[in-house]
């Protein structure tokens, strides 16, 4: 048995569990056989390692230490002390970054906490609108930023989809934001932080690298990374860089106290000592020869897959992608992104809708869809499997009842099934 058959064992069918919640046991069974009969091309979706699973399964799962390494509201907290220390380091070497805050539980926490060190309520804030691929801890109403904070809103031009840094220097220059952030959740290309951090400097502005999808690119070198240019980088320890669920920020040394103090005991009590254990190994999986060729093969991949549903007739937004992000607007097809989402899950591919810049459809219908190619890059898929999926799936949005497609999903995805 393989390291991953033994934890895949442990995961569905842990005999303490078994005997304890036979119900919830086979809830995650069912977990399992779902993931096993369908591709997952959600992008904010991935599978961490054997490694980072038994970390976060381990002795440190139930240890409450509210504080800092050395300066702990509990005791007994010497080996939780080293796993962060451990994870800081890790992340301070892996990103060239002067200081690391492992702690926080997602990427949307890890954002409040930059809000918090930088902002007060009522400040201005240039961001990447919600329609053009800005995050809800972006300005939207439903959350604490678009509350607290005077958020503006970029675009992407409309001929092209790319940002509108004109745009971007013109609106700060006429709002004079306290804070810039650059970055986003659907935008597939490369951002230029050399540009946001001149535009920044040009009105005394903080610049804040959202880089929650991009995270385990720059980690490989495969994509530029914010840190250099950025007063603070708010990053995630799942999506590409494959660690538990999580929020990791990067500063600046003269920022790292208020980050810290942001963290805890602003927004958050006792970190997650299992999480912090996970972050840990997977930063260390992350400097690894490995883990750069499975990046290799999530971008090979995603271009593609962009390249195969662009013959399909659908339209790859900016023309492809520079990342494992693709985005495309199916409505050449007569459909809405919510009808794509539906006849690709009834056949076993797993992504989601996605509202476009300047989309006349209503964002519960929406135009696009939104693809990443970070779970079956894990899983060993590369530049052939994906092109095949892409094609599969075009089929799928032409007519949408090929019963030969959803076997050959179904091949693909038990043939990679287990995989990580």
């Amino acid at each position: 048995m393989t390291v991953t058959d033994a934890v895949q064992t442990h995961w569905e069918a842990s005999a303490a569990l078994r005997q304890a919640d036979p119900l919830v046991a086979d809830l995650l069974s069912a977990e399992a056989e779902r993931r096993a009969d369908s591709v997952q091309l959600l992008a904010g979706e991935n599978l961490v390692s054997p490694a980072v699973l038994a970390a976060l399964g381990g002795p440190l799962v139930d240890k409450y230490a509210e504080g800092y390494p050395g300066h702990r509201h509990h005791t007994g907290c010497a080996p939780a002390d080293t796993v962060e220390v451990l994870a800081v380091d890790r992340a301070c070497q892996l990103f060239d970054a002067p200081h690391a805050n492992v702690q926080p539980r997602s990427g949307t926490s890890a954002m409040l906490a930059a809000y918090a060190a930088l902002l007060r309520p009522g400040d201005a804030v240039l961001a990447l609108s919600l329609e053009h691929g800005g995050h809800l801890s972006a300005g939207s109403r439903s959350n604490f930023s678009g509350r607290w904070f005077d958020f503006v809103g970029y675009g992407v031009r409309e001929d092209d989809g790319l940002i509108d840094l004109d745009q971007v220097r013109e609106l700060a220059h006429r709002h004079r934001p306290k804070a810039i952030i650059a970055g986003g959740i659907s935008y597939p290309r490369h951002w230029d932080w050399a540009a946001f951090r001149e535009i920044a400097d040009e009105v005394d502005a903080y610049l804040i690298a959202s880089a929650a999808q991009t995270t385990g690119l720059v980690a490989a070198g495969a994509a530029p990374s914010p840190v250099p240019y950025a007063d603070v980088t708010v990053a995630a320890t799942h999506k590409l860089l494959r660690g538990p669920r999580g929020g990791l920020l990067l500063c600046t040394a003269e920022l790292a106290d208020r980050i810290d103090r942001a963290v805890f005991p602003f927004c958050q009590g006792g970190a997650a000592m299992n999480e912090v254990a996970g972050k840990a190994v997977a930063l260390a999986e992350a400097a690894t020869p490995e883990f750069a060729a499975y990046i290799g093969r999530a971008v090979d991949g995603a271009r593609a897959l962009a390249a195969a549903l662009g013959e399909s007739g659908a339209r790859p937004m900016t023309g492809g992608t520079d990342t494992h992000l693709v985005t495309v607007d199916v409505s050449p097809l007569g459909l809405s992104g919510l009808e794509a989402e539906r006849r690709c899950a009834a056949a076993g591919v797993m992504l989601g809708k996605c509202a476009l810049p300047y989309d006349p459809a209503p964002p519960t219908e929406a135009s696009g869809i939104r693809l990443g190619t970070g779970t079956a890059a894990a899983q060993g898929m590369g530049e052939e499997e994906l092109g095949e999926i892409g094609r599969l799936v075009g089929r799928l949005l032409g007519d949408g009842t090929d019963g030969a497609v959803r076997s050959r999903i179904q091949e693909l995805a038990r043939a990679f099934a287990g995989r990580r």
